[in-house]
């Protein structure tokens, strides 16, 4: 079984970094915005963004217009984007997955052993897609907008 066939090749960092350039980019008004901007917002790397943001244009997520008012913009409505179609048009890869199939060698039990983790990992692959399937981005975007203004304590539950 091939390793690349197992997991994807974007950092975890990369998904998290596209979810909040979605939410930016879901709110109302903003017809397009440039990745300088997003980086400033996100306290990122501007070419860092730009592939990410490359790949979601790509993947038919983002439009990208050029020009003067050019930018980024959803090519759809943020409630049809599932946080699943981000995750998987990034193919992100999973660290800890990574880590299970390199403790394997190349003998025959390796192996055998990688084999099992690769049919682990598709498992584990499937259980988060199902998971971030059943959120959108414009449900996010909804969360992020009802918590604007509430205190945050320090291990992240909201209080009033």
């Amino acid at each position: 079984m091939k390793p690349e066939k197992c997991v994807g090749f974007h950092h975890p960092k990369w998904f998290g970094l596209a979810l909040q350039a979605l939410v930016i980019l879901s709110r109302d008004g903003i017809q397009t915005c440039p990745s300088a901007e997003l980086a400033v917002h996100l306290q990122s790397e501007a070419t860092l963004l730009r592939r990410i943001l490359a790949t979601l244009a790509k993947g038919g997520i983002l439009e990208t217009r050029e020009g003067r008012d050019g930018g980024y913009l959803l090519k759809k409505d943020p409630y049809t984007i599932t946080l699943a179609e981000v995750y998987s048009v990034l193919q992100v890869s999973d660290p800890v997955s990574m880590g299970i199939k390199e403790t394997t060698g190349t003998h025959a039990f390796g192996q055998e052993m990688n084999a099992i983790f690769c049919g682990l990992t598709k498992e584990m692959d499937r259980s988060i897609l199902d998971v971030l399937g059943r959120y959108s981005v414009g449900q996010i975007a909804e969360r992020v907008h009802h918590c604007q203004g509430k205190k945050t304590d320090e291990i992240g539950n909201l209080s009033s």
